[in-house]
């Protein structure tokens, strides 16, 4: 039996498409797709989501978010499900413009809180918390 063998045919299209050493990461979410339990394309694309986003294990506690072993950053989460999702694109013999289409069902990031700019004491100036005459 020869490597090409050992694995299955979407492993191997797996591996071809991540062969760079630094998209090994990627390449392992694929095989996850490859190897997602789903019986339906839907149901590995929900796996995909699963396996890649982190959401509270328990409900109404989002620190237990961090026990979910996900790739963690949101760019990660959403190179991860792009990999998987490759991977069911594979196993279920979908066409790849379909796949790369495939967007996370994820709700949008909460918007980013404002800050008020620091104030910028200038020298000469008095501030409140100095009195005005030296002691």
């Amino acid at each position: 039996m020869i490597p090409q063998q050992w694995a299955s045919p979407c492993g191997n299209q797996c591996t071809q498409k991540f062969a760079a050493l630094t998209q090994i990461p990627w390449r392992v979410f694929c095989k996850k797709g490859c190897d997602a339990d789903g019986e339906t394309w839907e149901e590995c694309l929900a796996e995909c989501n699963e396996i890649c986003y982190k959401d509270p294990v328990l409900k109404d506690r989002q620190w237990s978010a961090y026990i979910d072993r996900s790739p963690g950053a949101a760019n990660y989460s959403e190179e991860c499900f792009h990999a998987c999702v490759a991977g069911c694109g594979y196993k279920f013999e979908i066409d790849t413009e379909k796949v790369d289409k495939v967007r996370p069902n994820r709700p949008p990031p909460p918007p980013p809180v404002a800050k008020p700019p620091p104030h910028v004491v200038r020298p000469g100036e008095l501030t409140q918390d100095l009195p005005g005459t030296s002691a």
